[in-house]
């Protein structure tokens, strides 16, 4: 059992290799954790010579919640400088994964959380953004952030594919006169997983997605699934020209109905006569 006031604190911050410098408490019921890094003196990354202290800048973070209160992280973070006047590295800060990368807003303990939060149990960005007491601007960031390195490095996050479908999905409406911004989503039909998402909705967007996948996926592809739409035909064309194009049910259906209506409507216009407006 660990008795030592200094280490509890340390234990209970979690953040490796730093030490706690202070902690207090703001309004709002906030906590504020104060850290230094406690690593050794590094050495220049272009000539390999030692390197002279430039100082300390604060860092300030969101970090996760504390005993139900939220948490600002205070990192005290190194500054260096190289003594050498022919070495072009000049001064640099210290990075430490462990507690953040480099410009983010969240610790990385916190991005983790809350990428976790939001894309594996569903909740919404505002939720966990509320939780953490910051804006839903700095949260999202992050999870963009922790999102994209993980889609990265799960390069196995789907398999084969025999039967892939594509359509158009209104994402969200920007700017004061709620322009629409369309994205494509790409589907594993016979899985039904959903594989990815793509930013907008023409042909170039759909089959630059493709592109990026290696050639032994696309040419295992037999089926190419699509709501009739002649951006996504086009893209089939240039990227999957060996998979047989199908379109599916509902736009099949519908675009019946519209047929017969049409039908309908010439016909009793040619039988009965058009009908008059009203006036």
């Amino acid at each position: 059992m660990e008795t030592d006031g200094r280490r509890m604190c340390e234990v209970l911050v979690g953040l490796g290799e730093v030490d706690l410098v202070g902690i207090e408490e703001l309004s709002g019921d906030r906590l504020r954790v104060t850290i230094r890094s406690r690593g050794p003196r590094p050495v220049c990354g272009e000539c390999g010579g030692r390197v002279w202290s430039k100082g300390d800048r604060l860092v300030r973070l969101v970090d996760l919640p504390a005993f139900g209160r939220p948490v600002r992280l205070r990192w005290r973070k190194r500054r260096w400088v190289c003594p050498r006047p022919t070495c072009a590295v000049g001064s640099f800060a210290e990075q430490d994964l462990s507690v953040a990368p480099e410009r983010a807003l969240l610790t990385s303990r916190a991005g983790r959380w809350a990428t976790a939060q939001v894309g594996r149990f569903g909740r919404t960005v505002s939720e966990v953004a509320e939780e953490l007491g910051c804006d839903w601007h700095t949260v999202n960031r992050e999870i963009v952030r922790w999102g994209d390195a993980l889609l990265e490095a799960d390069v196995s996050r789907f398999g084969q594919v025999e039967a892939v479908g594509v359509d158009e999905t209104l994402f969200w409406r920007k700017g004061q006169w709620k322009k629409k911004q369309w994205c494509t989503s790409v589907v594993d039909v016979g899985g039904r997983q959903l594989l990815d998402i793509v930013p907008g909705r023409t042909a170039e967007s759909a089959a630059s997605w493709f592109r990026s996948q290696p050639p032994g996926w696309c040419e295992a592809i037999r089926w190419a699934v699509l709501d009739m739409s002649g951006p996504y035909q086009v893209a089939y064309d240039r990227v999957l020209p060996h998979a047989c194009q199908v379109a599916d049910p509902f736009h099949v259906v519908r675009l019946a109905n519209r047929c017969v209506d049409l039908v309908r409507r010439r016909v009793q216009n040619e039988t009965l006569g058009a009908p008059r407006a009203e006036t």
